[in-house]
């Protein structure tokens, strides 16, 4: 059941991703109206697959690879919903909901067995879990808000503006939603990592386990917590935050895919 529910999603995606990138280019209020009416139904699909999952092994989709996947995948996705939501933003969803779709896609290249996970760590386990995710979400926010404004930046720059430059966001909007993406998730990831610390040290016997997945790891928060703290103490905005976050998201991947 799960399984034909992921691949319902997975095509629900996809069709939304197209339909973005068509609104895009062509402004038909038809084609917004279908791609963010797919990502919305994909997502509460994606939401049931996810909980049938869980009421299946008895845990939250935290024990395997492929779970992570999913879980990043859903978080990817509810963190557009609710940013699209609250800024009315059309054109977001072409720079971000083509990143859940691939993430959703990568899922399916990876063995779906569950994987057991002892009762004295599961409560540190899902802790961990969700808050890194959840704050990779936000970077993943903050990576596609990052590209529209380089994209805005350097047509004003060079002062040959194309239909793109009307139909993106202000540069001060778009600031604003990379800003609020990265004020949330550092935090969030910080709490996740640390708590993956406890994890750590509870198995190994030392908070870090000094290994090549967690060079990225901790290359991440450094690049994330310098944008956070820049912003609060020397008021790093724009194009410096924005060549940060995409810094940071790159990042994100490596960590992500040397984990998976």
């Amino acid at each position: 059941m799960q399984e034909t529910l992921f691949f319902i999603t997975l095509f629900l995606y996809l069709i939304s991703s197209v339909k973005y990138f068509l609104y895009l280019a062509f402004r038909r209020r038809l084609l917004f109206l279908i791609a963010n009416s797919t990502v919305a139904l994909g997502f509460i699909i994606h939401t049931a697959g996810l909980v049938i999952r869980s009421s299946q092994t008895g845990e939250g989709p935290y024990t395997s690879d492929y779970e992570y996947v999913l879980f990043f995948s859903w978080a990817i996705i509810l963190v557009y919903l609710i940013t699209e939501i609250r800024y009315q933003i059309k054109d977001l969803g072409s720079f971000v909901v083509p990143l859940g779709f691939l993430v959703f896609m990568y899922s399916f290249t990876l063995p779906s067995e569950t994987i057991a996970t002892s009762p004295a760590i599961k409560l540190c386990l899902t802790l961990h879990r969700t808050l890194s995710f959840f704050g990779y979400a936000a970077f993943t926010l903050a990576f596609g808000t990052a590209i529209m404004y380089l994209l805005q930046e350097r047509q004003l720059k060079t002062k040959k503006i194309n239909t793109l430059f009307y139909r993106l966001p202000s540069l001060e909007v778009i600031d604003d939603i990379n800003h609020k993406a990265i004020t949330f998730g550092f935090p969030v990831f910080s709490i996740g990592f640390i708590t993956g610390s406890l994890l750590a040290s509870e198995g190994q016997g030392s908070y870090f386990a000094w290994q090549l997945s967690t060079l990225p790891l901790i290359l991440t928060w450094l690049i994330y917590g310098a944008i956070f703290a820049g912003r609060i103490s020397i008021g790093m905005r724009r194009k410096k935050a924005a060549i940060g976050a995409i810094f940071g998201f790159i990042t994100v991947i490596a960590t992500y895919l040397i984990h998976v």
